[in-house]
């Protein structure tokens, strides 16, 4: 899945973009809810909005946005909710760049109508790192990630919800960065700060099992990962369910880890199941579908079937492409397979 995690205030639930606004916000439109009729009009939408799938929640979203700008102004509080549920519709369809925006104009707001220590700022700084990370600008995203990180360990001290999910988000930058050692102990605290606070079998555990687990594939460390990305899995399939986009990220990195076992009969179904649901979950066009294509071409390949890694490294390719653009950095990974395979055939 893909929709940025603001913290606890915008997450994805079977599709739809859903939202829990902030308090202080939210308080500056109840005062004149029931006395303009646009203020109104706007919580309808907003309300149908998160009843919706994300691309049918977007033009709602957009209206209601209208229409507080019109009541508020262009730099007012209560707009940064809206605009954080268009953000997050947006990065759920996975137009990042359409995301950031909104994300930015958010930060904007908040910092000064909040003060650059307010914990609402911070999940704004962290929507904004996220886009860039998915952008594959991980220079811009760090920086941001960091401050985030340390406003909440100071608002709610060490060992909160809030701060593990911080520590996460930093630590998959890391790792996307190649810095596996900045990236291992951030996990581990993270983890270990989840299963004190929501026992062993929480979602959020799932997570971290899973980003765990990936980090020692990435450092070859399978014996540490296989029993990881099991747990992981297992937490996913019985919480939220056996067709839950989540379970298709653990699917498809347990079927990685025995591609590169080369236990390939064992990550081929696997493979193909995390692929099914990524469709059913996200539509064709998807950067994790394309995602999910890549992989399982390049179990193909391993495998020595050309003539079924083709056509899916094509597809996946032209899903890059049109989602992320040609400069991202899968861009360049998806062409650079797509050229091995030609040559080896």
């Amino acid at each position: 899945m893909r929709c940025i995690l603001a913290f606890s205030l915008i997450f994805l639930v079977g599709g739809v973009v859903c939202a829990l606004p902030s308090t202080a916000r939210s308080a500056q439109v109840e005062q004149t809810a029931t006395t303009d009729p646009g203020v109104a009009e706007a919580k309808r939408l907003i309300a149908q909005a998160q009843k919706s799938a994300p691309r049918q929640a977007i033009p709602l979203y957009e209206k209601a946005l209208r229409l507080f700008e019109r009541h508020y102004g262009s730099n007012s509080g209560a707009l940064v909710d809206v605009l954080l549920y268009l953000g997050a519709a947006h990065q759920a369809l996975g137009d990042y760049a359409g995301a950031l925006p909104y994300f930015q104009r958010s930060v904007a707001i908040d910092e000064k109508a909040l003060g650059p220590e307010h914990s609402d700022f911070a999940a704004d700084l962290n929507a904004v790192a996220g886009v860039y990370r998915e952008l594959g600008e991980y220079a811009k995203a760090l920086p941001l990630y960091r401050r985030s990180l340390a406003i909440v360990e100071k608002r709610f001290g060490p060992e909160h919800a809030i701060v593990a999910m911080s520590l996460n988000s930093l630590a998959v930058l890391y790792g996307d960065m190649g810095e596996y050692q900045k990236a291992m102990p951030l996990y581990q605290r993270s983890l270990a700060i989840r299963e004190k606070l929501f026992g062993p079998n929480d979602p959020s555990v799932a997570t971290s099992l899973n980003n765990l687990a990936g980090l020692y594939q990435s450092t070859s460390e399978y014996a540490k990962a296989l029993p990881l990305y099991q747990r992981s899995l297992a937490i996913r399939e019985k919480v939220l369910g056996p067709e839950h986009p989540d379970v298709a990220v653990s699917l498809n990195n347990l079927a990685s880890l025995y591609r590169a076992l080369g236990e390939y009969s064992t990550a081929l179904p696997l493979y193909r199941r995390s692929l099914a649901i990524a469709e059913k979950a996200y539509g064709a066009v998807h950067p994790d579908v394309a995602m999910a294509i890549n992989n399982l071409a390049a179990l193909y390949q391993a495998m020595g079937d050309y003539a079924k890694a083709r056509p899916l490294y094509e597809r996946s390719l032209g899903i890059v492409e049109k989602t992320l653009g040609a400069g991202h950095p899968r861009m360049g990974a998806s062409l650079n397979n797509l050229a091995v395979l030609y040559r080896d055939m």
